[in-house]
């Protein structure tokens, strides 16, 4: 067990800061249940943190001891290891925007993935899954528009179109035209009316 546990921090060691290690990506080292075993093990004596079901992320070591990794990079990277589009939520892109003053005290992200928590260190990570139409233009300024609005709803989202139109590019606006056919039908109405005036 002690030559797999070795191994297992020689792959976590490689890997940048924030990228997890799944379980399933350390099955050629032994069986799943001997894998699983050990980095239960690695993550109670602290070597390793446990993110979540099957997912581990090596502690980042500083002159002041060790610390949790990044949300961002964390979520960054496991959007590239599962394959998923993983963006912030309606409220942190509200925020990024301009939109409110409010600042999110959970991290949310939306993902085309499973609803779940990732926990990094003492920072607790909520990933929800959203539909596709507030995923369609990922990471780019028209996704936050388009998150920050029906973040606002219906009601609200009206009164943020001047500021938008205002500060978002020509091409952010056509992004968000093209993107409209997918959108609900309050959102699709709005975004036309904050394009083409």
């Amino acid at each position: 067990m002690e030559r797999m546990a070795e191994s297992i921090m020689n792959v976590a060691t490689a890997l940048p800061e924030g990228v997890p290690l799944a379980a399933k990506g350390l099955l050629h080292l032994g069986s799943r249940a001997a894998v699983d075993q050990t980095l239960s093990r690695l993550a109670a004596r602290g070597e390793l943190i446990r993110a979540g079901r099957g997912i581990y992320m090596r502690p980042v070591q500083t002159r002041f001891g060790p610390r949790s990794p990044s949300a961002e990079q964390a979520i960054e990277a496991l959007a590239v290891q599962r394959g998923e589009t993983i963006v912030p939520s309606g409220a942190a892109a509200a925020n990024a925007l301009g939109l409110t003053t409010q600042v999110p005290v959970k991290s949310v992200y939306l993902t085309s993935g499973r609803s779940r928590v990732l926990n990094l260190g003492r920072q607790a990570v909520e990933l929800r899954h959203a539909p596709r139409w507030q995923l369609a233009l990922g990471s780019k300024t028209s996704g936050q528009a388009v998150r920050a609005l029906a973040w606002l709803g219906p009601d609200e989202a009206p009164k943020a179109l001047p500021f938008l139109r205002s500060k978002l590019t020509d091409t952010a606006k056509t992004e968000l035209v093209s993107a409209a056919p997918q959108f609900p039908t309050w959102l699709a109405r709005l975004v036309g009316e904050m394009v083409h005036g």
